[in-house]
C-alpha cells in the first residue's frame, strides 16, 4: 500500500500591519493558504509599536518566512502626520463611548483625504510584497484594505485593487501567476471584528493607535474607528487605552 501523499497548501503573502484589519485578513488567508509575513516599516509614529505586534500575530501563526523592510524615504518625502512631525495628527472632540451614546461624527472624514494619508502608500507595499511573491513562489497576495476608508484614502478603494492586478499581470514573469486579494475590502469594521473573532484572530496583540505605543490615545480617528466598531460588534476592545477615555 502506497503511502498518502498529503497535499501542499498554496501559499499566501498577507501584509501585516500589526493592526486589526491586517490581523484579520492573516486569520482568513491561514484558513487555505500556508502565510508568508511581510511587514513595512515606513517612519510611522507608532512603528515600534507596530512591529512589535507584527512579531505577536506572526508568531501566534508560527509564521517562519517573515520580511521586515523599511521604506525610510516615505519621511523624506512628507505630507502626513503618520511621517512629517511638523504636521500634527487629528483629534476627535471625545465623545462618550456607553452603550447608544456614540455620536463622533463622520470618521472616515466624508469626501475630504484627511492628514493621516501618506501618499501612495499601498502601491509601495504591494510592490515589496508582489515582488517576494514572485521569489518565494506564492499565488497570492493578501492586503487588508478596506473600502470603508475609501473616502479618505484612495488607495484603499476596489477599483485600485483591480487596476493594480492587472499591472502585476504585466509586470511579472509569464508563468507568474499571482492573484491580489482583499478578503475584508467590503466588510464594515464592525464585521470585520466578528469575522476575527468566528476565527480566532489575536486582536488582543493588533495596535490602531496613530501617535502613541504604550496606551492608544483613544482620541485619533483610527482609536475612533476602532472603539465605535468594538461597541457595535458588542464585544470589549481588549487593549489598552488612556485613562480619560471612556469605554
Amino acid at each position: 500500500m502506497f503511502p498518502k501523499i498529503m497535499s501542499r497548501q498554496p501559499k499566501a503573502v498577507v501584509l501585516l500591519s500589526g493592526g486589526m484589519d491586517s490581523c484579520v485578513t492573516a486569520a482568513i488567508a491561514h484558513e487555505t493558504h500556508e502565510l508568508a509575513l511581510v511587514h513595512a516599516s515606513y517612519g510611522q509614529l507608532t512603528e515600534r509599536r507596530e512591529r512589535q505586534s507584527f512579531d505577536e500575530i506572526a508568531d501566534f501563526y508560527s509564521v517562519s518566512e517573515r520580511l521586515v523592510v523599511r521604506l525610510d524615504h516615505f519621511a523624506q518625502i512628507g505630507g502626513s502626520a503618520l511621517t512629517d512631525k511638523r504636521i500634527a495628527v487629528p483629534e476627535r472632540v471625545r465623545a462618550p463611548l456607553g452603550a447608544r451614546e456614540v455620536e463622533v461624527g463622520d470618521l472616515s472624514g466624508g469626501n475630504e483625504i484627511p492628514s493621516t494619508y501618506v501618499p501612495f502608500r499601498n502601491a509601495h507595499f504591494l510592490a515589496v510584497a508582489i515582488s517576494w511573491a514572485e521569489v518565494i513562489g506564492a499565488t497570492s497576495v493578501f492586503i487588508g484594505a478596506v473600502a470603508e476608508d475609501s473616502s479618505g484614502y484612495p488607495d484603499c478603494r476596489p477599483e485600485y485593487y483591480r487596476v493594480f492586478q492587472q499591472l502585476v499581470r504585466e509586470g511579472t514573469r509569464p508563468e507568474t501567476q499571482i492573484e491580489i486579494v482583499t478578503p475584508v475590502i467590503g466588510m464594515r469594521k464592525r464585521e470585520i471584528i466578528q469575522r476575527g473573532i468566528e476565527l480566532g484572530a489575536p486582536l488582543d496583540r493588533t495596535w490602531s493607535c496613530y501617535q502613541f505605543d504604550d496606551e492608544a490615545c483613544g482620541s485619533c480617528d483610527s482609536c475612533r474607528l476602532r472603539l465605535k466598531a468594538f461597541l457595535e460588534a458588542g464585544v470589549t476592545d481588549p487593549i489598552a487605552y488612556r485613562a480619560q477615555v471612556e469605554r
